[in-house]
């Protein structure tokens, strides 16, 4: 485990967890799922309580994403429609965007928990789509429920191999969004192809 990491674990405790948590899931490029592992494997060393390690995560990651669902929900929106082309994001995209979020929306945002690049963004991008927030809340708290034990477990069984720990996360995080990348693809094409017919 890097040096940095434990001296801000040690010395910040469960509010380095939760700050790296909540961060990142606002919105912030933060490595809030590193600060999960890291206080799930001191842990193991009877440092922290797993438990609440977990549990404050958990509580983290489902504040953050409400601001970033909220950030979202009353900028996002008009910022995607500004500037969105400089990223590929012309309107045409956006309609698919929505398209996808209004059919799949709640599995979206539960699947979006555990892919690493859609972590970071997919509460703004929800918010900015029009879900309904009672079905983001609920989707996004069992979501960060599962994410928050499984991780937290992850990082107490392999807290000694954290090499190993880091490369599987980070595998499973691409396999994810690999997954998700592709179901969006197919459900953009037969949105078009059905509004054609």
């Amino acid at each position: 485990m890097p040096a940095w990491l434990v001296h801000l674990l040690a010395r910040y405790g469960y509010a380095a967890v939760f700050g790296g948590v909540f961060l990142e899931n606002a919105g912030l490029p933060v490595p809030g799922e590193t600060m999960l592992l890291a206080g799930a494997a001191l842990a193991h060393g009877g440092h922290l309580s797993l438990w609440r390690v977990v549990a404050v995560a958990t509580v983290a990651a489902v504040c953050g994403d409400n601001l970033g669902f909220f950030i979202g929900r009353s900028g996002g929106r008009v910022l995607a429609e500004r500037h969105g082309w400089k990223v590929g994001l012309t309107p045409a995209r956006m309609r698919q965007f929505d398209a996808f979020f209004h059919r799949y929306g709640a599995q979206t945002v539960f699947v979006a928990r555990f892919v690493t690049g859609l972590r970071v963004f997919g509460a703004v991008l929800a918010g900015g789509s029009g879900l309904a927030w009672s079905t983001f809340l609920f989707y996004n708290a069992m979501g960060a429920v599962v994410w928050a034990s499984a991780v937290g477990a992850a990082g107490y069984l392999l807290a000694h191999s954290w090499t190993t720990l880091e490369r599987w996360i980070g595998r499973t995080g691409l396999i994810g969004l690999v997954v998700v990348v592709l179901l969006a693809g197919w459900a953009a094409r037969r949105h078009l192809r059905d509004s054609r017919t």
